[in-house]
C-alpha cells in the first residue's frame, strides 16, 4: 500500500472514499510481492496491481464492495487444476489479499492520512494492519513513523495492543522490508491470537557512480529506472558538470576515495567506480571493499583488474576482501554501447540484491519468482524482503 503513497496521499487530501487490497502473503510463482497494492477511488478509478493482470477483474470487484459495505476482507487466489478458468493465477502460485475501504467516515482514515503523507514525502514510516484475528479486528492499522513521540492513534479498537503492534512496526522500520508477525491478543509474543502484517516505506538506497564518463551518464539513467537515488562523484571539475547529469540526484565535485570516506552509506549502498585510472580506483575500492555496503563492481578490462588486484593486495586488501568486488563489471551480455554496458551492470546488480544467477531463464529449472528463502543471505534486508515469524519449537509458549 505505501508503494502507492503518492497517489493515495493526494485521493486522501481530496476527501475521496478509496479501498485497497494489498498482497499480504504469497506461495509458489506469485508475479507480485507482499505490499503490492490496487486500489480503486468511489468514482471507480483505479491505481496499482496486485498480480500483473491475472486476477485484477476480482480484486477491483471486492474494492468496490469494500466501499459499498465498509467491510474489510480477506481473500486466497490460486491456481485450480479443477477449474482453469476460474478465477486465479495461471503462473502457478498462491495469493493472499486484504482489502481495506479507508471512507471519509472510517475510524481509522487518520491511520492512514498520516502514514501515506510520511511516505509520500519519502520519510521513513511503517504501516501494521491486522490480517487475521477476531473480526472487529480484521483490516486495524497502526502507522509507526521513524520519530518521538509515538505516532498517535486514531479510533483504534481498546482491544488491540497498540503498544505492541507499534513496537512490532518499529522493529521492521529498522530492518527495513515487509513482515509478518503472530502475537497473542494481550499483546504478548505468543503467537496464536493476531496476525500483522507490517510495511515500511524507507528513503531509496543509494547509487553512487564515481568516474564522469559517458557510460557513467547511461548507468544514471538505469540506476533511476531501478530506484536508487543517484551520485555521479568525479574529481575533474570540467567533466562532473550538472549539463552533462541532469538526471542524477547529485553531481560530486570531489576526490572519490575522500567523498566516499565522509559520505552516508549503508547496506543497501551500491558503488559503481567507472574511473579506470589507478590513483583513483585504488584508494577508492580499498575504502568500498572494507565497508558494509550491497555491491562494489569496477569498470576495466581482464588485464586491468588483475593490475588492479594486485595494487590492492599491496594496500593490504586480503581474500575475503577482494572476493567482495565484481570486477569486471556486469554480466557478460556482449554489451558495446555505454547504454548496453549500463544494462549489463544494472543486470548484476539485480541479480545480487535478488539472489539470481545471471543464466537465462530458457531452458532453466530455477524458480521465476524465488521466496525469500531462496535468496541469496544478504547483509540486510531490502524493502522487498520477505520475513515471515513463526512459532519455533523451543518458543517458551
Amino acid at each position: 500500500m505505501l508503494d502507492l503513497a503518492a497517489e493515495l496521499s493526494g485521493w486522501a487530501a481530496e476527501g475521496r472514499d478509496f479501498a485497497v487490497a494489498t498482497v499480504v502473503s504469497v506461495g509458489g510463482s506469485a508475479p507480485r510481492p507482499p505490499g503490492a497494492a490496487l486500489a480503486v477511488d468511489g468514482a471507480g478509478t483505479a491505481v496499482g496491481s496486485v498480480s500483473g493482470g491475472c486476477v485484477e477483474g476480482a480484486v477491483y470487484d471486492l474494492c468496490v464492495q469494500a466501499l459499498q459495505d465498509g467491510e474489510p476482507v480477506v481473500e486466497r487466489f490460486g491456481y485450480s487444476d479443477e477449474d482453469a478458468f476460474a478465477v486465479g493465477l495461471t503462473c502457478g502460485g498462491v495469493i493472499e489479499v486484504l482489502v481495506t475501504p479507508v471512507t471519509r467516515d472510517a475510524p481509522d482514515r487518520g491511520t492512514y492520512e498520516a502514514a501515506l503523507r510520511a511516505a509520500a514525502r519519502g520519510e521513513p514510516v511503517a504501516l501494521a494492519r491486522v490480517v487475521r484475528g477476531p473480526a472487529e479486528l480484521l483490516g486495524t492499522a497502526v502507522h509507526a513513523p521513524d520519530e518521538a513521540p509515538p505516532a498517535p492513534t486514531y479510533g483504534t479498537p481498546a482491544s488491540l495492543p497498540t503498544e505492541r503492534v507499534t513496537a512490532e512496526a518499529l522493529a521492521t522500520l529498522a530492518a527495513g522490508g515487509t513482515r509478518t508477525v503472530e502475537i497473542s491478543e494481550d499483546g504478548s509474543h505468543c503467537p496464536g491470537g493476531l496476525t500483522l502484517f507490517v510495511e515500511t516505506r524507507v528513503p531509496p538506497p543509494r547509487m553512487i557512480v564515481f568516474g564522469a564518463i559517458d557510460f557513467a551518464s547511461a548507468l544514471v539513467r538505469a540506476g533511476k529506472l531501478l530506484g536508487y537515488r543517484v551520485t555521479v562523484c568525479d574529481a575533474r571539475p570540467v567533466f562532473a558538470t550538472r549539463a552533462r547529469f541532469p538526471e542524477a540526484d547529485e553531481v560530486v565535485v570531489d576526490w572519490p576515495d575522500r567523498y566516499l570516506r565522509n559520505t552516508r552509506t549503508d547496506p543497501r549502498t551500491v558503488l559503481c567506480v567507472l574511473t579506470h585510472d589507478a590513483k583513483f580506483d585504488v584508494p577508492l575500492l580499498v575504502a568500498a571493499l572494507r565497508m558494509p555496503v550491497a555491491y562494489v563492481g569496477a569498470m576495466g578490462s581482464r588485464r586491468t583488474h588483475a593490475d588492479r588486484e594486485d595494487r590492492l593486495r599491496a594496500a593490504g586488501l586480503g581474500d575475503a576482501e577482494l572476493a567482495r568486488l565484481r570486477s569486471p563489471i556486469g554480466l557478460d551480455l556482449g554489451a558495446r554501447t555505454p547504454e548496453e554496458t549500463a544494462m549489463s551492470i544494472a543486470a548484476e546488480i539485480v541479480a545480487i540484491r535478488r539472489g539470481g544467477t545471471g543464466a537465462p531463464l530458457t531452458g532453466s529449472a530455477t524458480p521465476i519468482h524465488r521466496p525469500a528463502a531462496d535468496r541469496a543471505p544478504a547483509r540486510r534486508t531490502t524493502p522487498d524482503t520477505v520475513i515471515t515469524t513463526r512459532r519455533s519449537p523451543a518458543h517458551p509458549c
